[in-house]
């Protein structure tokens, strides 16, 4: 079929009220729209045949995700660009029906033979029951993180540490500098002292309970619903020979009994909580904490809707990153805490820290890409190379942020047991 590519661009043009902002290349070798810019590759029609079944983002993704459409150029650049058109349309008039009608008719002409094809393997699927339960919580997580440990190292180095560094130069600065900065701000936020108890909610793969019992002296939990997490973090544990000071359980944050901590950390965890289940989390870490003691928060953000029940989770995010999970503006997460009786001390944002930590994730798997697809398989690997790179993007345009949340169970005395200058952890 000649000429894919031109038609293809002019009837998108014509839908979308504005040129493309990059080039197509189509399956019969035919290239149209603008010369110099990052290329859309339609490697395949069936790509249009997901489009017409699910049109918008997650027919895309889907394509994108069997490899049925790609980019040739910088990704960064083609997303950016992209995003405009798909994500962020705003005050961008709707199509007329017309214009929608002519470019669905264009699209099964050139589609060829329907049905539509199944989802790809790696889109999260069977979820039933109510959001947040035991279970549910329990699959969702394992579909994000039990794909393999060598899968993880690859993509986040020696570090395993899977939350947002803390950079003092971006150029000088390696990532298991950036790593090691956060673990330990983490802990002198939390005045760690030897002998102390910390509980470490949704503890990854051990890297900040391994940092705190061997720099900081305290015996530490750490709770994850991913047993591979666990079965590493336990190895690590070992190897330090520190046994007799951490203990990694398989156990969801809601079946915690043992307490009280004297401080407790959640970073990158809370995300998978959820709105219904928030007000619990921050009752929960409340009562596990002793008096006086301190809570770290480690959490994405969105920004604020004027109208907060519109908040919809965004569809690629849902169906192949974090199945369940949900952002909430920083204003929320903080109302919730104080709600539940911690006193808020200190938040910082680090949101520029993400980006230029999930850049440096993105150009490790992009470093040996065949050897993730090995891992992983093909198409988790473009799932997570989409994701990080589209998220570094997000963060950079403070579309969602990242804060450090610092609360603590101060008594009925009154005494917070904080300095009047608190932030001596810089």
């Amino acid at each position: 079929m000649a000429h894919a590519a031109a038609r293809l661009v002019d009837s998108a043009e014509k839908v979308l009220g504005t040129s493309l902002p990059v080039r197509v290349r189509a399956w019969d070798g035919s290239e149209a729209g603008p010369p110099g810019t990052p290329t859309l590759v339609v490697r395949h029609r069936r790509a249009l045949r997901r489009l017409l079944w699910k049109p918008g983002e997650l027919g895309l993704v889907r394509a994108w995700v069997t490899g049925e459409i790609d980019v040739e150029g910088d990704l960064y650049t083609a997303l950016d660009r992209l995003a405009g058109l798909v994500w962020e349309r705003g005050g961008s008039p709707t199509p007329s029906l017309a214009d929608r009608l002519a470019f669905g008719r264009e699209l099964l002409a050139l589609a060829g033979p329907l049905p539509p094809p199944p989802p790809p393997r790696e889109e999260a699927r069977g979820r039933v029951g109510l959001r947040h339960t035991l279970g549910r919580d329990r699959r969702a997580i394992g579909h994000h993180y039990d794909v393999g440990n060598d899968f993880y190292a690859l993509v986040l180095g020696p570090s395993m540490v899977y939350s947002c560094a803390y950079w003092d130069d971006a150029e000088g600065t390696t990532l298991e500098d950036a790593q090691r900065a956060k673990l330990d701000l983490v802990c002198r936020k939390l005045a760690l002292k030897p002998g102390q108890r910390l509980l470490d909610v949704g503890c990854g793969w051990g890297s900040l309970v391994l940092h705190a019992a061997r720099e900081y002296g305290v015996r530490a939990v750490g709770v994850t619903l991913s047993r591979e997490q666990a079965t590493f973090a336990r190895k690590r544990v070992a190897e330090a020979g520190l046994t007799d000071r951490i203990d990694i359980r398989v156990q969801d944050y809601r079946r915690v009994d043992d307490g009280p901590y004297d401080a407790i950390a959640s970073i990158g965890m809370a995300e998978h909580v959820g709105a219904v289940r928030y007000r619990q989390y921050a009752d929960i870490l409340h009562g596990l904490l002793r008096p006086g003691g301190r809570l770290l928060n480690h959490q994405i953000a969105r920004r604020p809707l004027p109208d907060e029940e519109a908040y919809r989770v965004d569809p690629f995010i849902d169906a192949y990153v974090f199945p369940d999970g949900e952002l909430a503006p920083v204003g929320r997460t903080v109302t919730i805490l104080e709600e539940a009786g911690f006193e808020v001390r200190d938040l910082e944002s680090i949101r520029e820290h993400y980006a230029l930590t999930l850049r440096r994730w993105v150009a490790n798997l992009e470093s040996d890409l065949p050897r993730a697809a090995r891992l992983a398989g093909p198409g988790r690997a473009r799932v997570w190379r989409l994701y990080m790179a589209a998220s570094a993007l997000s963060f950079e345009r403070n579309r969602i942020g990242v804060n450090q949340v610092l609360a603590v169970r101060t008594p009925d005395s009154g005494i917070s047991g904080f300095p009047l200058r608190a932030r001596d952890w810089r």
